[in-house]
């Protein structure tokens, strides 16, 4: 049996970090809500 969950950084921060979510309008949009409510960690 294989592990299922084989976490790799460098791919987590490419799709969900901060500077992707700021390059398009709907990832603007992600921080702004997340802003909004008061969330202490926007992005990974």
């Amino acid at each position: 049996m294989s592990v299922t969950l084989k976490p790799n950084n460098r791919k987590k921060k490419k799709t969900h970090g901060f500077l992707v979510r700021m390059k398009s309008e709907g990832g603007r949009k992600v921080i702004k809500r997340r802003r909004a409510k008061g969330k202490k960690k926007l992005t990974v």
